[in-house]
């Protein structure tokens, strides 16, 4: 894709994907698929993880966007993923605030550093 920059996707609940769209997110590929899923309550475990190994194997999608609850989710999924692009960020919901013990980019970062690299 060479002159056009690459895409936020998102996997989030209803409100998340409304406000990210009304932000003019949503996009549709060559093959008309979305770059977002809403996730209900109905939505199975299967078709999240799905959706996001397919985000990962798109070649115009540079950021994923993803609720930290549904992240849980699929955390097995979201830990595989070694690749700096598209990269994965954990965001929160109206109903269920961030907590960073439970992000596994600050996870990794924290391994990356010690205490004494800040001195």
């Amino acid at each position: 894709m060479p002159g056009r920059g690459k895409l936020i996707a998102v996997i989030g609940d209803e409100d998340t994907c409304t406000g990210f769209l009304l932000g003019g997110i949503g996009e549709l590929n060559k093959n008309r698929k979305p770059n977002f899923l809403v996730v209900e309550k109905d939505t199975s475990i299967t078709e999240i993880e799905e959706t996001f190994k397919s985000f990962l194997a798109r070649s115009d999608i540079g950021i994923i966007l993803i609720n930290q609850f549904i992240a849980e989710m699929i955390r097995h999924a979201i830990d595989a993923h070694m690749q700096s692009i598209p990269a994965v960020l954990e965001i929160p919901s109206k109903e269920h605030p961030y907590d960073a013990s439970k992000d596994s980019i600050l996870r990794r970062a924290k391994g990356m550093f010690s205490a004494e690299d800040f001195r």
